[in-house]
């Protein structure tokens, strides 16, 4: 379908996002990295993560005193190959990105490396993080937990966030491997967007505790915040589809996050007190590097990698289709139909991104306008 949004160009949405960021109190160079993880998740087309997020998840919360512009992360133990930090409710992002930089030298040196943060805050789309290991030609692994979103396999009660398990895996080719997603069925960032953007939920990706299925995304989100509606996991409702191993997947990634980072879990991560008070939320996230050239060599490695995935692309086809896609290749089409373009804007961000602008005094004016 054409795409009938306004784009803004890379360096203006760049520049406007950098400038709000400092005009909420985070500084410059961390603004600068907080601004990147946001555009790359435009670059993949994944705008439940991208400047649809900007304000609601990072604007909103430091004005409301739940995320700390200035991140003062701390390494609370360390050794050859590991580390655990501390990121004092600062951004999620910075912390990260500090973590990831210090892991990556680690795995250069010792063949591999891990790494576990809590006290943290939302880290952005979790793809950045693996992918900065595979631009180095390693293999990186994270993932993060978060507000309580999915009910475990025959309940309906939301326990535990959608919880990313997330791995990037360098290859020979223009792009590399790169598996993105939530365990659950669907992400409650892509019910934000659906609420934004006037849209339903499709059907079966929320259960309600009476067990009905919820469509209307405005009551999902308020379901989800007041504990009367879940996700489904990875699966969906029940084992007849196996939402068993999205459940599991989720509790592994629960578990990692927190008890690698001796860090909070589950419903100490809603972002409100036993009085409905807004709270830090205290995320924990996990860090994974494995650098090939451990075994048998980076090229080798990348061969191998590349072969896979070429083998299953020119695979069998059902019919009536007409590709078969590796992880990480339609992220890969969507950056090269964007990158002379810039970052379409829906209407509700366009007057979120005029409001930020006006409240702040910058002098910018955006193509919509």
């Amino acid at each position: 379908m054409a795409e009938t949004r306004p784009y803004v160009p890379w360096d203006l949405i760049k520049n406007f996002m950098i400038d709000a960021f400092k005009g909420y109190g985070v500084p410059e160079e961390d603004a600068a990295i907080c601004a990147d993880v946001l555009m790359e998740s435009d670059r993949r087309g994944i705008e439940s993560h991208g400047c649809n997020r900007f304000k609601p998840i990072y604007l909103d919360r430091i004005e409301k005193g739940t995320l700390l512009p200035v991140t003062n992360w701390e390494i609370l133990k360390e050794t050859p190959t590991t580390i655990v930090m501390d990121a004092h409710d600062g951004m999620g992002m910075v912390a990260s990105h500090a973590m990831m930089t210090r892991l990556i030298e680690k795995a250069r040196a010792y063949g591999m490396a891990g790494g576990a943060i809590r006290n943290s805050t939302h880290y952005g789309i979790a793809g950045y993080w693996t992918s900065m290991a595979a631009k180095e030609g390693m293999i990186g692994i994270t993932g993060t937990n978060a507000r309580p979103s999915i009910a475990p396999t025959f309940g309906v009660e939301n326990m535990m966030g959608t919880n990313p398990l997330t791995f990037s895996l360098p290859t020979d080719e223009e792009f590399d491997f790169c598996i993105d997603c939530a365990t659950s069925i669907v992400q409650r960032g892509k019910i934000e967007y659906y609420a934004r953007e006037g849209k339903p939920t499709p059907a079966g990706m929320v259960v309600s505790h009476d067990g009905s299925t919820m469509t209307d995304s405005d009551e999902i989100l308020k379901a989800l915040v007041d504990g009367t509606a879940a996700l489904a996991p990875l699966g969906g409702v029940g084992d007849e589809l196996a939402g068993y191993k999205g459940y599991g997947y989720a509790a592994v990634v629960e578990i990692l996050s927190a008890a690698l980072s001796g860090g909070k879990f589950m419903k100490a991560l809603t972002g409100v007190d036993e009085n409905g008070k807004p709270r830090m939320y205290s995320l924990g996230h996990f860090f994974f590097v494995v650098n090939p050239e451990a075994f048998m060599g980076e090229a080798e490695f990348r061969k191998i990698a590349g072969d896979i995935c070429r083998a299953l692309r020119a695979s069998q086809k059902a019919p009536g289709q007409e590709r078969i896609y590796t992880a990480g290749e339609k992220e890969y089409e969507k950056w090269l139909e964007r990158k002379d373009k810039g970052v379409p804007v829906g209407e509700a961000v366009q007057k979120e991104m005029i409001a930020v602008r006006d409240k702040l005094g910058l002098d910018y004016k955006f193509p919509f306008e």
